[in-house]
């Protein structure tokens, strides 16, 4: 069978038997089509060991038109896709190399980036304002960093899904895993303020608001926000609060989870509430708790002996 006519098959085995998310195929057709127009075969059998090794050196010398190469991670996240659609052709019984012939290469360690909270204070006080898009974009900036929020799950929400008064909701994340996260009392101040100022009648949380747009949305044609729309968002205020630090949405979540292991927060606490399904995932946070280490250590150890 044509290779195109068995990644059709394998993107359909995706979403039907292993239920995974609209954005895990795109990213899966992405890889896969990369290398099929890359290889140029057209049959299963002709990827061997020898052409996935020569595509890995295309990947790794692989620039866009910067010259700024993929980044290893990148790198990986191909290579992990074509060694998944190898296992869907054995299952098959469809001649190819063996999965297992393919090692995937080790991720760099890297530390997160996170805002201190004076960081965090002068990041949020920079969306002031009364009218409509002021509240809106304090309201992102307040939820992303009370909840934690990934910013596919912000843009994801539903007015009808908040429950201020509890100041809690439910949130569908990756691989559609239902978690519960919690409002501060804080970006319930300003969601308050921003829905009671939206006076039209998209579902969405969080709109797109037109720059002649007064405090009469009622005939005015409403967008949900994208995730591009929101870094752009948090990239104008990280730049208005003169934040050198390169900040994007997911920093912010960096910032939630850093905050509550800082206050002293369990890893498995911030571990649920992160969405994590490894506790793996969440200990690159580590930095927090090792430093709290370092402290007792310097506080209690060898006291005695002096």
């Amino acid at each position: 069978m044509n290779l195109n006519k068995l990644l059709t098959g394998f993107l359909e085995h995706l979403e039907i038997e292993k239920g995974r998310s609209q954005k895990t195929l795109e990213n899966y057709a992405h890889y896969l089509r990369r290398f099929l127009q890359w290889a140029k075969i057209s049959k299963a059998e002709q990827i061997t060991p020898e052409l996935v090794r020569k595509y890995r050196l295309y990947l790794n010398r692989l620039t866009d038109e910067k010259g700024v190469g993929l980044k290893k991670v990148t790198q990986n996240y191909h290579v992990i896709a074509l060694r998944n659609f190898l296992k869907y052709l054995a299952k098959r019984d469809i001649k190819t190399m063996s999965a297992e012939k393919i090692e995937i290469g080790k991720n760099p360690s890297h530390e997160i980036e996170f805002l201190s909270g004076d960081e965090v204070q002068r990041l949020l006080a920079g969306a002031v304002g009364k009218n409509l898009k002021a509240l809106r974009d304090r309201a992102i900036l307040e939820l992303l960093f009370s909840a934690g929020l990934r910013v596919s799950e912000l843009t994801n929400l539903n007015r009808e899904q908040l429950n201020l008064e509890r100041q809690e909701f439910s949130v569908k994340g990756k691989g559609d895993k239902i978690r519960l996260v919690f409002v501060s009392d804080s970006a319930k101040v300003f969601l308050e303020k921003y829905l009671a100022k939206r006076l039209d009648l998209d579902q969405a949380l969080f709109i797109h608001v037109s720059k002649k747009a007064t405090t009469d949305q009622k005939n005015e044609k409403s967008k949900r926000l994208t995730p591009r729309s929101i870094q752009r968002i948090v990239k104008y205020y990280a730049n208005k609060a003169g934040l050198v630090k390169d900040v994007h949405p997911h920093t912010l979540r960096h910032s939630f989870a850093t905050d509550l292991l800082s206050n002293g927060a369990d890893i498995r606490s911030v571990q649920v509430m992160l969405g994590h399904s490894s506790i793996i995932t969440t200990q690159i946070y580590t930095h927090v708790t090792n430093e709290q280490l370092k402290q007792v250590h310097q506080k209690f150890h060898g006291k005695k002996l002096s």
